[in-house]
């Protein structure tokens, strides 16, 4: 049996100042779903994460929500004040009120609990994504939206930032829909993968997208092979600034 869809796409168009930026898109999320958006620099997917979030009306078309669907968004980018007073721990509970009790269980699942009284400014690219991953749970949402969230991230952390994306998934049973241009990591970590260029070129289980006409031309034949299905594996894993720390536990990946 099919698990519950939480948000449906159906033919979204929109332009903007006469530009077309989407036509006729359709998307379906389901739970326990990670669904993945990749396409090359103005395709659209950003615009599209913002149509889905009601921040954008499209000119056509309609996007559905799941009655009482709570969505946890994590932000392509984020610039915080330099001479604001904020802590990791205000700064999540901005808008989303939590005792410290539950802000702390927030950031252990994300591996982020050292950093809690820690200010803003003063964390590194891999903390500062893992917080923003820690806030958008704390509204314990059926569907996470992550718009390019290993973004300022090295590869080490790259690795360890999609594998606590998977391990949400698998906890939370929640749908995930991810923007992403890592296409060698977001391929072999994902179950539905949509390559759209403001429309939607080809779609599917990533092995099919990875052999599709359409993908390897807008990719590229020799690239879009070469990074398509890609698995990392070894045995140890790292800290949120990329050292190794321990070794992983069998099947692990990091």
């Amino acid at each position: 049996m099919l698990a519950e869809t939480l948000l449906t796409v159906e033919k979204l168009s929109l332009a903007i100042r006469g530009n077309p930026i989407l036509h006729a898109v359709d998307l379906r999320v389901r739970a326990g779903e990670i669904v993945a958006l990749i396409g090359p620099n103005g395709a659209g997917k950003s615009t599209l994460v913002r149509c889905v979030l009601g921040l954008i009306r499209p000119d056509s078309g309609r996007v559905a929500l799941k009655p009482g669907l709570r969505i946890g968004y994590m932000p392509q980018r984020l610039t915080v004040d330099s001479t604001l007073p904020l802590t990791v721990r205000r700064f999540i509970t901005l808008g989303t009120p939590a005792s410290r009790g539950q802000t702390l269980e927030i950031l252990t699942e994300v591996g982020a609990e050292e950093i809690m009284e820690t200010p803003v400014q003063a964390i590194s690219g891999g903390e500062l994504q893992r917080v923003l991953l820690a806030r958008a749970l704390l509204r314990r949402p059926d569907l996470l939206v992550l718009d390019e969230p290993v973004q300022g991230v090295d590869l080490n952390g790259q690795y360890e930032l999609y594998d606590l994306i998977g391990a949400v998934r698998k906890r939370r049973g929640c749908g995930i829909l991810m923007v992403s241009h890592e296409l060698h990591l977001v391929m072999a970590s994902t179950d539905q993968v949509i390559c759209l260029n403001r429309h939607i070129c080809c779609s599917g289980h990533p092995d099919h997208v990875a052999r599709d006409p359409a993908f390897l031309e807008l990719f590229g034949i020799e690239g879009a092979r070469s990074m398509a299905i890609y698995h990392h594996h070894h045995n140890h894993r790292h800290d949120l600034h990329g050292t190794v720390v321990e070794p992983a536990e069998d099947g692990a990946h990091g």
